[in-house]
C-alpha cells in the first residue's frame, strides 16, 4: 500500500495580518485635552519552552469483575504534511485524543540529499515513494513533527523507502539483517536531518529516537522471524504490521518479545462479508482501487458504518482494543480521512471509551494483574460477523 503523499497539489491559501511595529518608540494615545498619554512599553518576555501534553490513560488496575475501558489506536501511515494532518491534530483536541504518527524516513531527507539513502537490496537514493522535496519542505516536516509530539501523540516509525510487492526486492523478501539496515537507516536520518540536508535554519525536532518503540512496515509486509529481532535489537515494544491470524476483534499478546496489535479482520454489515479494516484495504474492495471521486460519499459511509460496528460490538463484548489504521491520502476524493475523523470526533468522548497511543495501552496491560490480562485475551472474538 502507497505511504502518504508528501507533496500536495494544491494547499489553501494562507492570509497574513502583517503588523507594523515601530522600534524605540513609545505608544501613545491621546486625553480629552488632547495631551499625549505615553504608555509603558512592557520588557520583551523570554520565550517560554512548549509542554508536551500528558497521557490520558489513567494508570490504574481492573477492579475484580470490572470492565477495561475502550481503546481505541488511531494511527497513520507515513504523515506527510497536508490538510488531513491539521484535521485529525485539530479532532483529537477537540476529544482528548491521542494517536499514533508513523514516520517515513524520506521525509527527513530532501530530493537533493536523496543519496544519503540506500535500501536493501538497491542503489542509493532509490525508492518507491516520494523524499521530502525541498528544504522549506522539509522544515515543515519538522514542524508538524514537533506539533504532533507536544499535543501528546505517539511518534513510530513506517520504516524508510516503501518496497513493495511488485518491485525490485521488496519488504516481503527482507532478512533480518535488512530490517536492522533499514531501521539504522530510519534512525540516521531522523537525527541527522540537518547535516544531512545543509539545514541549518527553522526548529529543531523536539524529540529524539528514544521515543520511537513501534511501527508498521510498508503494504504490512514483513515477516515476524525475520521483522521482531531487529525491533527488539533498536529497543521497540511493538509491532501493528501484521494481517489478523483470526477473524474479529480480540486482545493483543505478544509474539517473539513483540506486542503485536494486527490489522483487524472483520464483518462490515456495509459490505456484508468480512474486511481488512485498513484505508486502503477498503478502497481496493470498493472498486479495485481506481480513482474514482464519485464513489467518495458511499465509500464514506461504508467505512464509517464499519468502524462504529466494530465498536460497538467490542465495547459491549470483549473490549478489546480497536486498531483503527489509515493514511492521510487524499485517495478517491479524500473518501477515507472523514470517515476517520467522524468517528474519532464521536467515539473518543463517551463513556469508558479512551483514544489512546500503543505504547500506553502497552504500558496499562502490563500494570494488571497477570492472570486478569490472560483472561482477556482468553475472551471470544467479537465482530466476526453479523451476529456476534
Amino acid at each position: 500500500m502507497p505511504t502518504s503523499t508528501r507533496r500536495w497539489a494544491a494547499r489553501a491559501a494562507a492570509t497574513t495580518v502583517a503588523v507594523t511595529l515601530f522600534v524605540g518608540t513609545a505608544a501613545c494615545s491621546s486625553d480629552t485635552t488632547g495631551r499625549g498619554v505615553r504608555w509603558p512599553v512592557p520588557a520583551e518576555s523570554t520565550p517560554t519552552e512548549p509542554v508536551r501534553a500528558a497521557s490520558n490513560v489513567p494508570m490504574t488496575k481492573l477492579a475484580p469483575g470490572a470492565k477495561p475501558p475502550q481503546f481505541i489506536l488511531f494511527s497513520f501511515d507515513g504523515v506527510g504534511v497536508g490538510p488531513n494532518w491539521d484535521m485529525f491534530l485539530e479532532t483529537a483536541k477537540e476529544t482528548n485524543a491521542r494517536f499514533t504518527a508513523l514516520m517515513t524516513g524520506l521525509y527527513f531527507l530532501t530530493d537533493a540529499a536523496r543519496k544519503k539513502y540506500r535500501a536493501p537490496g538497491h542503489k542509493a537514493g532509490e525508492a518507491a515513494i516520494a523524499f521530502g522535496g525541498t528544504k522549506a519542505e522539509v522544515i515543515e516536516e519538522i514542524e508538524y513533527l514537533n506539533r504532533t509530539w507536544y499535543d501528546g501523540h505517539e511518534m513510530g516509525t513506517h520504516f524508510v523507502s516503501h518496497f513493495c510487492a511488485g518491485t525490485k526486492y521488496p519488504g516481503k523478501d527482507w532478512t533480518t539483517a535488512d530490517w536492522n539496515h533499514e531501521l539504522n537507516q530510519f534512525f540516521s536520518l531522523m537525527v541527522n536531518w540537518r547535516t544531512n540536508n545543509g539545514i541549518t535554519t527553522g526548529p529543531d525536532l523536539a524529540f529524539g529516537p528514544e521515543v520511537v518503540k513501534g511501527g508498521r512496515t510498508q503494504c504490512l509486509e514483513g515477516n515476524p522471524k525475520a521483522l521482531f529481532p531487529a525491533l527488539r535489537k533498536h529497543d521497540m515494544t511493538w509491532d501493528s504490521s501484521m494481517a489478523a491470524v483470526q477473524p474479529g476483534l480480540f486482545w493483543p499478546a505478544k509474539e517473539r518479545g513483540i506486542w503485536e496489535f494486527p490489522i483487524p479482520y472483520v464483518y462490515s454489515p456495509a459490505l456484508k462479508h468480512r474486511q481488512t479494516a485498513l484505508d486502503y484495504n477498503f478502497w481496493y474492495t470498493y472498486n479495485g482501487a481506481v480513482n474514482r471521486p464519485k464513489d467518495a460519499p458511499k465509500i464514506r459511509r461504508a467505512v464509517k458504518s464499519t468502524y462504529d460496528y466494530m465498536y460497538r460490538r467490542a465495547y459491549e463484548g470483549n473490549r478489546a482494543p480497536l486498531v483503527i489504521a489509515n493514511h492521510f491520502n487524499e485517495w478517491n476524493g479524500n473518501a477515507f480521512n472523514p470517515a476517520t475523523a467522524d468517528f474519532m470526533r464521536e467515539t473518543c468522548t463517551k463513556a469508558e471509551t479512551i483514544c489512546a497511543t500503543y505504547q500506553d495501552v502497552i504500558a496499562w496491560m502490563e500494570l494488571q494483574d497477570p492472570q486478569v490480562l490472560a483472561d482477556l485475551q482468553k475472551l471470544p472474538a467479537v465482530a466476526v460477523d453479523g451476529k456476534r
